[in-house]
């Protein structure tokens, strides 16, 4: 039962997420694209600072959305740890502690803080997700990266 409706919540996140992927090309983003994007998120943060870069990032028209590919910030300390503070697939995220969402199993929020505080502070998380342009819950790896107090992160479906 349990297990049933993880996938059922997961499903209808499918569905609500579904409703802006018509706009939007078929292109599925690789690997080295995800990388470029994160940072390039990064370094528009640095420049242009926190409530700029959130904007951008949550802009479904922006610079930070390119077929499947979209960047995504959590915060990392304090109140904001787990907190989605841009989406840029899915506003109805943003401002929500996600750090208990549960994706087949795996813990994506909980394992993009680990990989933030780690020494590195970047690496890859591989778990099931719902794509906004297919529709269908895939196997996807996202690439984050720690930017200061946030982390970003932009992912990829196999």
């Amino acid at each position: 039962m349990k297990y049933l409706f993880r996938h059922l919540l997961l499903a209808l996140f499918a569905l609500a997420v579904g409703g802006s992927a018509s706009a939007q090309s078929t292109h599925r983003g690789t690997a080295d694209e995800a990388v470029a994007m994160v940072k390039k998120a990064v370094a528009y943060l640095e420049k242009n600072g926190r409530a700029k870069a959130i904007a951008a990032f949550n802009d479904p028209k922006g610079e930070f959305i390119n077929g499947d590919l979209y960047v995504f910030m959590f915060g990392t300390t304090g109140d904001e740890r787990g907190v989605a503070l841009a989406h840029g697939q899915n506003p109805k995220m943003v401002n929500k502690n996600l750090v208990e969402l549960n994706a087949g199993g795996v813990y994506p929020i909980k394992e993009f803080l680990k990989i933030a505080g780690s020494p590195a502070g970047k690496g890859w998380v591989s778990y099931k997700w719902p794509n906004s342009v297919s529709k269908n819950l895939e196997d996807k790896s996202t690439y984050v990266e720690k930017a200061g107090d946030v982390l970003i992160g932009v992912g990829i479906y196999k």
